[in-house]
């Protein structure tokens, strides 16, 4: 079992996004320091939810200030960029960290990123599958051109080559967040791992991963690669002596966030949208993740691997929205809840 934190880079009420983004170099060098597994960086835009625009350009930095976690994005959103472009800033980030980078790719919202990237509706709801299949293989072929719906140019080399055959030098992982059955179809066809919300509990995950595994055994993925599929779950983590204090830290917090970060949200076309309770949400949340006690932590995490198959976590641990309880929160992660997992 791996376990790593999920960065949002969240900005809380009273907050700047300068503190929000301190507070997220801060908790991945101390989650390098704790032992955690990987470091998982969000991406959003013109919206408080998150301040990272750019999950790839922090990978880079905290790539640079760590020396052993991996450090993934979780996700980039790939309607909005130009799939050699990420693909390019992959491979670098892939060669240069000496294999430690993990690309999370998603198709993201229909928000107004897609009018103002120029991306238009259609790259959200037509354009992923085309997208995503031309930085794959800018990711393991030597050169690569293309002749799709949406983007169309001449070979060209792939430079620097992130994965060679000749010298059985893979390329980074890939994960692809899955939200439907529709993408969990597209992500099993291609073998690739889930990246799994933290709005869904066991149950749920645990029907994805076998519609995954359905789906990649129809498609002929070879059963060695279905069996090893590091699917990753993402969740909640607070910690603390009893799970009264814990649950009481996210609800005094979190739903001052969520309401101004979610209620920032605007679709690109009008479409109505609904909007969780955010105080409901929490307490969703609480219920479903780790939070509580270190033990009951370790226990809820190895519940979930057991229902549902997957091995891999995501924690948000940045949900009291302050930089020293953060950092307590992953320390504690790091020195009584993952030695009774391993």
């Amino acid at each position: 079992m791996r376990v790593g934190s999920f960065v949002l880079a969240a900005q809380y009420p009273g907050q700047g996004a300068g503190e929000a983004l301190h507070r997220a170099v801060r908790s991945a060098e101390v989650a390098d320091e704790a032992g955690l597994d990987t470091v998982w960086l969000a991406e959003h835009h013109f919206v408080p939810y998150g301040t990272c625009p750019s999950a790839v350009t922090l990978a880079a930095l905290l790539l640079g200030r760590t020396r052993r976690v991996r450090v993934g994005t979780a996700v980039s959103v790939l309607p909005t960029v130009h799939p050699v472009a990420l693909g390019e800033q992959a491979a670098l980030l892939h060669v240069t960290s000496g294999g430690r980078f993990t690309l999370g790719v998603g198709r993201g919202g229909p928000w107004v990123d897609l009018e103002v990237f120029g991306a238009g509706l259609g790259a959200y709801e037509r354009g992923f599958p085309e997208s995503l299949d031309l930085l794959l293989r800018w990711l393991r072929e030597p050169s690569v051109g293309a002749s799709g719906e949406r983007y169309a140019f001449r070979e060209v080399p792939v430079v620097p080559r992130p994965a060679d055959a000749l010298t059985e030098t893979p390329g980074p992982e890939v994960v692809v967040a899955c939200t439907s059955p529709k993408s969990v179809r597209l992500a099993a066809e291609r073998g690739l791992p889930m990246l799994l919300g933290m709005h869904v509990g066991d149950e749920e995950k645990a029907e994805m991963v076998a519609l995954w595994r359905r789906h990649a055994r129809e498609s002929g993925r070879p059963p060695e690669e279905i069996a090893a599929a590091g699917h990753v779950s993402a969740g909640v983590c607070q910690l603390a002596d009893s799970r009264s204090d814990a649950v009481e830290t996210l609800l005094k917090a979190m739903p001052g966030w969520l309401k101004q970060g979610l209620e920032a949200h605007v679709t690109v076309d009008g479409r109505a949208r609904a909007m969780r309770d955010p105080y409901a949400y929490t307490e969703l949340l609480c219920g479903l993740h780790p939070v509580g006690t270190p033990r009951l932590a370790a226990d809820r995490l190895a519940a979930t691997a057991e229902r549902t198959g997957i091995s891999r976590f995501a924690l948000l641990v940045e949900g009291s929205g302050d930089l020293d309880a953060t950092e307590e929160n992953l320390r504690r992660l790091g020195a009584e809840v993952l030695p009774r997992l391993r």
